[in-house]
This record gives structure tokens, sequence and C-alpha cells, in this order.
């Protein structure tokens, strides 16, 4: 969604409708794409938005609802690579650089389950919080060295819950040998 408002022209039909249809949030908020889960549901649901698009626009905004309806949910279609392709495509083509989940989305599509949408509201926030932590350490810079650093940690993590305590203990210690060097 983010990706998707930010190429938006401000004096468009279709930023101007982000701002009738969201009146709670400031013009600030809308252009620097803050948008929550409801919103984000309201939106996708909502068939006039579709109407105040151009037809790249368009096309990028149906493969971002096809990605929300066939791959998001609690199923996932028998196409979804193909979804997938198809939303990098009409992303790329309307400009609009992807960030680190998407390239993370592409990256490791065969490492999600099959039933993407039974994940918990927790995890869900864990992984939001995680990735928080790591575009404000790389200070907006996205690049091989931070996909490396969040799977590292999502390596180390694994491995700290499956080891008896002393290893934790001294796995703790190495890993704040690790982020001092940082």
């Amino acid at each position: 969604m983010k990706q998707f408002v930010k190429p938006l022209p401000i004096e468009g039909d279709c930023f101007k409708y982000l701002i009738s249809a969201f009146p709670s949030l400031s013009f600030e908020k809308i252009k620097a794409n803050v948008f929550d889960g409801p919103q984000i549901r309201q939106l996708v649901k909502d068939e006039y938005f579709i109407v105040t698009v151009t037809e790249l626009q368009k096309n990028a905004w149906l493969a971002f609802r096809n990605i929300v309806k066939y791959f998001l949910g609690n199923t996932r279609a028998q196409i979804y690579t193909e979804i997938l392709q198809q939303l990098l495509e009409n992303y790329k083509m309307l400009g609009c650089n992807l960030s680190i989940k998407s390239h993370f989305l592409h990256s490791h599509l065969a490492d999600f389950p099959k039933n993407l949408g039974a994940v918990s509201d927790e995890q869900r926030e864990r992984f939001h919080q995680d990735l928080k932590v790591m575009e404000a350490r790389y200070q907006g810079r996205w690049d091989v060295h931070m996909m490396t650093d969040y799977c590292w940690s999502i390596k180390r993590e694994f491995h700290r819950l499956n080891t008896p305590g002393k290893a934790i203990s001294e796995n703790f210690h190495l890993l704040i040998c690790m982020f001092t060097v940082w």
C-alpha cells in the first residue's frame, strides 16, 4: 500500500479521494503513506477508489488486491507465483520502489506457509517491529546487508529458543559483542 500511494500526484483525483475517504487522517499522514490494517482493508473493498486511478495505477492496484485476496489470506491460490510476479511487474511500471518486505516475500516465497492468514496478530506485530528496528538501524538504506542482518537475527532467535540455558547466555554475550562492533 505504501509503495502504491507514494508515486501518486498530490493534485490527482486518486490522492484527493484518499483525503476524502479518510477524513480522520491528516494530509501529512496520507502524504507519508501512514495507513493501518483496517484502513487498507477498507480501501481494498472500496469499489469507487478504482475509478479515480489511471490505467497504469489501476493495474498495480488490482495486482495488490489480488495479493491480499489470494496470497495473504487463510488459503493460498494455486497460481500465487504468477499473482506475485504480476504485482512486481505492475509496481515496476508504476515506478514504485519496493520495500524490504516485498523483496523478502519474493526471495523466500517457498518458505511461507500455505495458510499465511492463520498467523496470529502477535506474530504479525512482532515481524513488523523487527523490521522497524532494522530500518531504524540502517537509517533508510535498504540493501543486501540489511536483509542479511534480519535473516541472521531470525536464525539467532530460533537457535536461542532451541538450546539449553547455558548456550542462551553464551549466545547473548556473542550477540552483544556483534552489535557493539556495528
